[in-house]
């Protein structure tokens, strides 16, 4: 398949669960009528970003798979016939939680999930408190579209990680997100944060000349423990071409839905001008296993 009409939903969401998806939901099924054929949801759009203090409460917001708000998600991927790229908190165990991206196919069927790998302890971000890492890997989930490959936030820091998607078959890298200014950031830092998050992602494009599409949450959420001074979510969802060129950015203030037809088929063209992949030293690379070189 070529072309490639994509869903992105870019949300503010609040202390109540039910509002949270309710919007989803509707977001989902006006990019559907759009055309859409593939969505992708932000990370952990069913609640506040809760990371920002440990308040180990905060764990009843996790649910087991399938569950409630699994089956909505599946229900909805069914009913309008599309692949949907969710952001849930997994009760997988008593004491085992992950942050995890599932994906239903059309037919509403679980197509595949992923477990955030890169687990994040910084100011306003304690989710090392929450979510225990990852142990699928980085694998792309097949779908009816095709095989995308999907990372959560942090991840997108990592260009290993974008580059074993790459090299396993992945047509798409996906990252649902969570990430903005804490309040005391001045105006200097908040523009390098951000143009870093954006660099750093079309670089994951060029390197691996794949479209990626990014999707983060926006507007204000305080924290409830005054631990800090809360976020300020940045929004600007975007979508990168295979050469890092921006196809579409959202606002950095404002929820919005938007629908963008991606030519999957620009990847074959990037690869044979650009072709990394043939010039990669696979011989010379095996420090990569390690922490640090001393």
């Amino acid at each position: 398949m070529g072309k490639l009409k994509v869903g992105i939903v870019q949300q503010s969401c609040s202390e109540k669960k039910e509002e949270n998806i309710a919007k989803s939901l509707t977001e989902i099924q006006e990019c559907a009528a759009k055309g859409a054929k593939l969505i992708v949801l932000q990370e952990l759009h069913s609640s506040i970003y809760f990371c920002q203090a440990e308040e180990p409460a905060m764990f009843d917001l996790a649910e087991p798979f399938p569950g409630p708000t699994y089956d909505r998600f599946s229900t909805i991927a069914k009913s309008l016939g599309i692949v949907l790229v969710t952001s849930l908190f997994e009760k997988r165990a008593s004491g085992i939680y992950h942050n995890t991206a599932v994906v239903f196919d059309k037919d509403g069927t679980e197509a595949g999930r992923y477990r955030k790998m890169h687990i994040p302890d910084d100011p306003a971000y304690y989710e090392k408190f929450y979510f225990t890492p990852g142990d699928i890997g980085f694998h792309p989930i097949q779908t009816s579209l095709g095989k995308i490959g999907v990372l959560i936030c942090w991840d997108q820091w990592y260009p290993e990680a974008a580059r074993l998607m790459a090299l396993a078959g992945a047509e798409l890298l996906i990252y649902p997100t969570a990430i903005g200014y804490e309040k005391t950031d001045t105006t200097a830092e908040k523009t390098r944060q951000r143009e870093a998050w954006m660099i750093a992602q079309r670089a994951h494009a060029i390197a691996n000349g794949l479209p990626v599409i990014s999707v983060n949450r926006v507007g204000f959420e305080p924290n409830w423990t005054q631990v800090t001074q809360g976020i300020e979510f940045w929004g600007s969802s975007f979508v990168a071409g295979p050469q890092g060129e921006i196809l579409w950015e959202a606002d950095q203030t404002h929820p919005c839905h938007h629908v963008i037809e991606i030519d999957k088929s620009k990847t074959e063209k990037v690869r044979r001008i650009w072709p990394f992949f043939r010039d990669r030293r696979i011989d010379a690379y095996g420090d990569l296993t390690k922490r640090f070189i001393d």
